[in-house]
């Protein structure tokens, strides 16, 4: 997840609450277990990314009523909050970044599962503290080191279905490592845009989201099925799946925001590290699916390496003079 800006509206003057605030990172972590879930649940006659430009739609309509309280309140508007200069080009970039990575997460559910899928997202931290070290010199203790090269590992147990064997690698579930890759670099590049601009989390979803409908449309335009995308505005259940899975990716991101603006991205990510035990479970009641050993594995693995590198990371800020 991104860094929170210093934000100004309705936020500013909620207090600040560890109740709240875990609460908020605990319906982060169901709605987050449930959304591969939810991705694989679109009719099979609609193409992933048909799909893909609907339920950016549906998030970009959930996302609307806030934004027009925010902008009547602080006299803003989409012009503003997408900036000027080196600002609207990581803007346009970034935006295009997550409608594409929108596209694979679809995609991925469906060819990978959603619970290799699920696991395989969770390698975000390991790609974020690659750039961190490449590009801002932060160096790692060696326990931080430890746990990454055993999330590592988990990966690879993961993407060889159990084998450790090149020729035994699921080329979809490698795809969906590139997801998090792709998340890890936007908000890299978004850093600055949210550190130093007065906008709230509701106006940079917008932004995003705007951004990312345009380019997936130009997508669509380029390599989409033609007449799929005219024929889903009317399926009923095409409509209903995006509008479902939409929502729920709207409310996930904006609730991570609040949860963030109560407690610790260090506390709320532990909170959130068990998402695919909770897809696991899902993928069991109402897909019937069966879970493989290696993903309990990995997914034991992963957890252990997440939430050692969280410890890690608390007991370097802990020791690093303010």
């Amino acid at each position: 997840m991104p860094s929170i800006p210093n934000v100004a509206g309705v936020e500013r003057y909620m207090e600040r609450s560890r109740g709240i605030g875990i609460a908020l990172a605990l319906l982060c972590l169901f709605i987050l277990g449930a959304m591969p879930i939810l991705a694989v649940a679109r009719p099979i006659r609609f193409d992933g990314l048909t799909f893909s430009i609907w339920l950016t739609v549906w998030q970009l309509l959930a996302a609307l009523p806030l934004f027009t309280f925010e902008s009547v309140r602080a006299r803003s508007s989409l012009p503003v909050i997408l900036g000027r200069g080196r600002t609207l080009v990581i803007t346009l970039v970034t935006g295009a970044m997550f409608g594409l990575s929108t596209y694979m997460f679809v995609v991925a559910a469906d060819k990978a599962g959603p619970v290799s899928m699920m696991i395989a997202l969770q390698a975000y931290p390991l790609f974020a503290m690659l750039w961190e070290m490449l590009f801002f010199g932060k160096r790692k203790s060696p326990a931080e080191l430890g746990f990454t090269l055993l999330m590592i590992v988990a990966l690879i147990y993961l993407t060889t279905e159990g084998t450790f064997r090149i020729a035994g690698i699921s080329w979809w579930s490698a795809f969906a490592l590139c997801i998090p890759l792709i998340w890890s670099i936007a908000h890299i590049l978004l850093r600055q845009v949210l550190t130093t601009t007065a906008i709230t989390p509701n106006q940079v979803t917008i932004s995003r989201l705007v951004i990312s409908g345009i380019f997936l449309l130009l997508l669509y335009l380029a390599i989409g099925p033609p007449g799929s995308l005219i024929d889903a505005t009317f399926a009923i259940d095409m409509q209903k799946a995006a509008l479902i899975l939409g929502v729920a990716y709207y409310l996930e991101l904006i609730l991570w925001f609040y949860a963030m603006r109560h407690i610790d991205v260090s506390l709320a990510s532990s909170v959130t590290v068990p998402a695919p035990a909770v897809t696991m479970l899902l993928s069991v009641l109402f897909l019937g699916d069966e879970i493989e050993t290696y993903q309990i594995g990995a997914m034991a693995l992963v957890a252990i390496a997440m939430y050692g590198l969280l410890f890690a990371g608390r007991r370097v800020r802990r020791a690093t003079p303010s």
